[in-house]
């Protein structure tokens, strides 16, 4: 074998070469099948959808219009109204589905007669299709076929058994209350799994000490939480203002758009107008409110890690 100046084998730089080599590119070799298919399912779609939003579609053919579409969207009075009716449907459910799952998580991370029989019907609702859970509900705010109806003006609440999804003023608890019972589970089980991952000798240091119940949860329990609870309020979030399905079941945006949210009006524009470039506009400006939402979430994601 020959040597170089150095005293070593010749042979030894190619294999430390292909060590390099191995070392840096391997893994993205391995991981390359599924960054082509998030490249194919993700990003071109993406990037597809961003430029349409600079064009205009008619029936036949489609033209460059610039920041034409973007401009309209200064000037549409439905659009302001779909935001609003977003920002109430998302805070709305997201609070109901949050406080609901926390307190189902708390009760089923204690051991009691039939838990397993609990469990099962918590989680049942995440396990029923969207367009299913839709349709549900809408039958069951029917006076002619559900009870809900019946049920209001049975407590008093209302004077005659109709449906609230054919009055403006109430129309949005309709989905709301169908997206509560269909999201809880979700929370449900991320926090249940956060709560079995808290070290049971904490609770019992501070019962040790005299905290009481409520003490142990705000000093104990909540501590380890947080960042379960800001990733999943984000992506429950982010899922709420981009669900169009149970909303267009149930009422289709009305009566008089009263629960048309900025989805199903991005669905309306694209399938019903046929208003593809427009459709892709207000796309682009949810993406880019969620995209700034999202920042946030994890900014303060990131302190609760720190600090907690």
């Amino acid at each position: 074998m020959q040597s170089t100046a150095a005293g070593l084998p010749q042979g030894n730089g190619r294999e430390v070469g292909k060590r390099r080599f191995a070392t840096v590119f391997e893994p993205w070799l391995y991981l390359s099948p599924a960054l082509v298919l998030l490249l194919l399912v993700l990003v071109v779609p993406l990037i597809f959808g961003i430029s349409y939003s600079f064009r205009k579609f008619s029936a036949f053919k489609s033209e460059f219009v610039g920041l034409g579409q973007y401009e309209a969207l200064l000037h549409d009075a439905n659009l302001g109204q779909a935001l609003m009716n977003t920002l109430w449907w998302t805070v709305a459910s997201l609070v109901l589905q949050f406080f609901l799952g926390l307190g189902l998580a708390l009760l089923l991370d204690r051991d009691f007669y039939g838990k397993k029989i609990v469990q099962a019907i918590v989680f049942l609702p995440w396990a029923v299709p969207s367009f299913l859970s839709g349709l549900t509900w809408a039958w069951l705010f029917n006076p002619i076929v559900g009870p809900l109806p019946h049920w209001l003006v049975a407590l008093g609440l209302k004077s005659e058994p109709t449906n609230i999804l054919a009055d403006p003023a109430t129309a949005m608890w309709g989905p709301i209350i169908a997206n509560v019972w269909f999201g809880v589970p979700f929370f449900a089980i991320t926090l249940l799994a956060a709560l079995k991952s808290i070290p049971g000798e904490l609770h019992e240091a501070a019962a040790i000490d005299g905290a009481s119940p409520w003490q142990r949860f705000m000093k104990v329990t909540l501590p380890f939480l947080a960042p379960t609870i800001a990733i999943t309020v984000m992506l429950r979030t982010i899922w709420i203002a981009t669900f169009a399905d149970l909303i267009y079941v149930m009422t289709e945006g009305g009566p008089a758009g009263s629960t048309n949210t900025v989805a199903t009006y991005i669905y309306v524009s694209a399938f019903k107008t046929l208003d593809k470039g427009y459709a892709s506009a207000v796309a682009v400006l949810l993406l880019a409110l969620l995209i700034l939402y999202a920042i946030v979430l994890i900014r303060i994601r990131k302190s609760l890690v720190r600090y907690s």
